[in-house]
């Protein structure tokens, strides 16, 4: 049964998580008055963004279905390469290695790498399009300052623009997170020591659809497959963390630097030719227990910041926005779907946090013989085909029970 009573949603950040929600929502949402916030000026460039996003195939056939996916911007994952760098590797040749392949799984590919700011652009323009068609029901905010967003009764209060209590929504969702760096913490926090230095390598030879995952003792280093650049240059993302105290990154100029990688890297990933400039990020568990509070629900990185390790992030925040809005699709009661929400919701979140949470750590621990145990699991989790299977669909879809 369609649910007929009005409802007045506020979207509180136009990130990708933000405005996907809001594309679903203007929708499936009939009923419901959506109006979008960001800081961001509307004309306020995001296709330069330097940010990569691995993005797995559920969240490509989510855009895919919004219409924002943006195929000539992205390189597909056919295979992801996961293994531990030496001096774990017992000898040349022996290092144990697990490879996810899209074939494997009967699909066409695992996933795909594509820029932050096409994913902004596709979404955007694809709200805006909405927006344009029914200006009564959408609305959008750009350009503005949301200050809290407090839950009053059977609603919230949002500060806008230094305004207390200006505007009054039925329920509101906040997507707007930012960096670790930049966060409050939350009820779960942990520093993980790490600094993410994020560029672009380009490559000797095509990357064949292949992301690298590696993990080293100073922390993860994945290289994953970008679109060609110029005159067909093979091109990787590069997201490549190392330990903040002792870092080895931060004092090398770009020579020394590819030095050093070609340290880390697995043979099969082939020779990188050339870095980029690198930014670093300082790296961070950053998460709330809970998803809902009152009228307010927080998802993306307002309701929990991971590791980058295995890309997991903008997944979860764009399965949570999806997750959402079916709740709200067909309820006659605003707080009973948002309590289902929270419910459906708990276990691929708290599964994806804490998968992330051990694989960022866990890789890093340098106890005796402890390494040998990982090359161990490692092999082990190759040979169990039904384990590696779900490990894929989990890493394509989420958690399902």
């Amino acid at each position: 049964m369609t649910r007929r009573t009005a409802i007045s949603l506020a979207v509180v950040g136009a990130g990708p998580v933000g405005l996907a929600l809001a594309v679903q929502a203007a929708r499936q949402l009939p009923h419901a008055r959506v109006t979008v916030f960001d800081a961001r000026p509307l004309g306020g460039e995001t296709t330069n963004d330097a940010r990569t996003l691995a993005l797995s195939l559920g969240s490509v056939q989510q855009l895919q279905r919004l219409g924002a996916w943006r195929p000539e911007a992205a390189a597909a994952i056919v295979q992801v390469h996961v293994s531990q760098a030496p001096p774990a590797a017992p000898g040349p040749g022996a290092e144990p290695v697990v490879r996810l392949s899209a074939a494997d799984q009967g699909v066409a590919l695992l996933g795909a790498v594509t820029g932050y700011g096409a994913v902004v652009q596709g979404l955007q323009q694809a709200w805006l399009a909405a927006a344009e068609a029914e200006p009564q029901r959408l609305g959008s905010r750009f350009g503005c300052q949301v200050g809290p967003v407090t839950t009053r009764g059977h609603g919230v209060d949002i500060e806008v623009d230094g305004t207390a209590g200006g505007q009054r929504f039925d329920l509101a969702v906040v997507a707007e997170g930012g960096l670790f760096g930049q966060q409050p913490r939350k009820t779960l926090s942990r520093d993980y020591g790490q600094t993410a230095w994020v560029g672009e390598a380009l490559l000797e030879q095509p990357h064949s659809g292949v992301a690298y995952e590696r993990f080293t003792s100073g922390g993860p280093l994945a290289l994953l497959p970008l679109p060609d650049g110029i005159g067909g240059a093979a091109r990787s993302a590069l997201v490549w963390c190392v330990g903040s105290a002792d870092d080895p990154v931060r004092a090398l100029d770009a020579g020394h630097r590819l030095e050093l990688l070609h340290t880390l890297l697995p043979r099969e990933a082939g020779r990188v030719r050339a870095l980029s400039d690198l930014q670093g990020f300082p790296l961070g568990l950053n998460a709330r227990r809970t998803l809902v509070s009152g009228r307010r629900v927080q998802i993306g990185n307002a309701a929990q910041t991971l590791h980058p390790v295995a890309g997991q992030g903008l997944n979860l925040g764009l399965r949570d926005a999806a997750a959402a809005v079916a709740a709200l699709r067909f309820a006659d009661d605003i707080d009973q779907a948002l309590r289902r929400v929270e419910w459906a919701r708990a276990p691929d979140r708290w599964r994806t946090i804490a998968t992330t949470d051990l694989l960022a750590r866990g890789f890093a621990w340098n106890l005796p013989g402890l390494a040998a145990l990982r090359d161990l699991a490692l092999a082990g989790l190759d040979r169990a085909t039904p384990l590696k299977r779900r490990l894929a669909r989990q890493m394509m879809f989420g958690w399902r029970p």
